[in-house]
This record gives C-alpha cells, sequence and structure tokens, in this order.
C-alpha cells in the first residue's frame, strides 16, 4: 500500500490514530523555547538533507514497534494536564502525515497548546494547520532556487509558500538554518538574510552543523566551525547563532 511507504494520502476521514509515530520526548525545554513541551516525533520525510541528525525518522515506514502508538501517546498525555505546556510535533516531516490535523485538535481539546516543526513541503497542509498552531519552527534550508542541493528535493517554491502563510497568519515563530560550509556558501547566507528582510523576518536562528546523528560521512568528516555571520549586514535582522 502506498501508505507504508510514502506520505499519506490525503482523504476526508483522515484520523489521528492513523499517524506513523517514530518516538516521544516526554519533556522538552528546547523545542519550543520557554515552553515546557513534550515532543512527538512523527515518521516519514521525502527529503534527504544531508546534515539531518534523525535519519531513522525518513523511512516512511516505521521500524516495527519503534514507537509509540497515538492511543498510548494520548492516553499520557491526558495524565500530563496541568504540568505541560504544550506539544510540538516534529519528525521527520509530520506534514507529510494527513493526520496531523486532527491530531493537533486533539491535543488542544486536552487544553494544551501545539507546536509545529516543518520545512514547508506542503503548504495546503500547512494552510489548514495554522489557526489551530501557538508556534512554528520554520527550518529554512538554502536560497530557494538551491532547495535541491540541500534537501534532494527541489521544492524551494513550496517552502517559500509555507513561509509565507505563517508570515501572513502572524503565528509566533522561529525561522532556522542549519549551516555547513560544504552546503551553504557566504553568499548563499547574505541571499537568504536578503530574503528574510524582504519577507518582514525580523530574528534569524543560524543552528551549527550538529554531528551526532548525522549519516553523512564527509559532512561528519570536516568540522563545520562558526558561520560566517560577521559578513552579514542587515540592520533589519537580528541573527542568532546557536
Amino acid at each position: 500500500m502506498r501508505a507504508e511507504l510514502s506520505e499519506t494520502p490525503e482523504s476526508a476521514t483522515a484520523r489521528a490514530s492513523d499517524l506513523r509515530i517514530g518516538g516521544l520526548e516526554k519533556l522538552s525545554l528546547v523545542d519550543w523555547p520557554g515552553r515546557l513541551s513534550a515532543t512527538l516525533f512523527l515518521q516519514g520525510c521525502a527529503w534527504r538533507c544531508r546534515y539531518c541528525h534523525n535519519p531513522h525518522l525518513i523511512p516512511f515506514a516505521a521500524a516495527p514497534g519503534g514507537g509509540p502508538t497515538w492511543t498510548s501517546v494520548l492516553a499520557w498525555l491526558s495524565r500530563r494536564r496541568g504540568l505541560l505546556d504544550g506539544v510540538v510535533f516534529s519528525g521527520g516531516e509530520p506534514t507529510w502525515q494527513a493526520g496531523l490535523g486532527a491530531a493537533v485538535e486533539a491535543v488542544r481539546e486536552l487544553g494544551f497548546a501545539a507546536a509545529l516543526h516543518t520545512g514547508g513541503p506542503r503548504p495546503d497542509r500547512m494552510e489548514r494547520l495554522l489557526p489551530r498552531l501557538a508556534w512554528v519552527g520554520f527550518d529554512f534550508k538554502a536560497p530557494f532556487a538551491r532547495y535541491a542541493g540541500v534537501t534532494g528535493a527541489d521544492d524551494g517554491g513550496r517552502a517559500r509558500a509555507s513561509l509565507r502563510l505563517l508570515l501572513d497568519a502572524g503565528v509566533a515563530h522561529e525561522i532556522r538554518t542549519t549551516w555547513h560550509p560544504q552546503l551553504l556558501a557566504p553568499g548563499d547566507l547574505e541571499a537568504m538574510a536578503s530574503t528574510l528582510v524582504d519577507e518582514g523576518v525580523r530574528t534569524w536562528v543560524i543552528q551549527r552543523f550538529r554531528p551526532d546523528g548525522c549519516a553523512d560521512p564527509e559532512l561528519r568528516a570536516h568540522p563545520a566551525g562558526e558561520p560566517p555571520v560577521e559578513r552579514l549586514r542587515h540592520p533589519a535582522l537580528s541573527i542568532v547563532v546557536r
């Protein structure tokens, strides 16, 4: 079946119970800055970002017994009301799963705020999700015309559309980029900064490459060092290195 091999197809009856879950972080202080959250890692991603540190979440078919069921997650969350601020849906790429909207609604009905980590490959689903989200961590991978060089897919147009939807919605967010010199040259960072300024973004987080978990031996063999942010001169854009 296609649903076992790739993204879950559209369905008028997409259910949260259809989610393929790769793991659950029961307490996170970093996945949603300033909030105590649980993080649900959804299985599956059509992109192949070379720096990915969760490669086990890339296959759309979860490993047998690899993650909790939605029923068990919901039962556990019902016992954490008043102790957690919210639930972060991460991955993989959560928006590839059609049941994500129903899952977001379910955690909100339990009294939790919902947040999303995404690279924006599905602007159609993003548009439907945004009214129900309290925060979005948006991964800006590369200059939109060069997405294939980082993700393996020419989805820069989709990512741009999702970013525009996010900014227009006024949902609290963080725009972040993972930097490695073999993937993004200083000129790429300059182009990305200009794009963000043009889009009205005021803060950009540039993340240092993390070798742990990365499956790419070439990137692991070449330390990334510090992002060359001193070359980025955009008074309207605050740049944070993390």
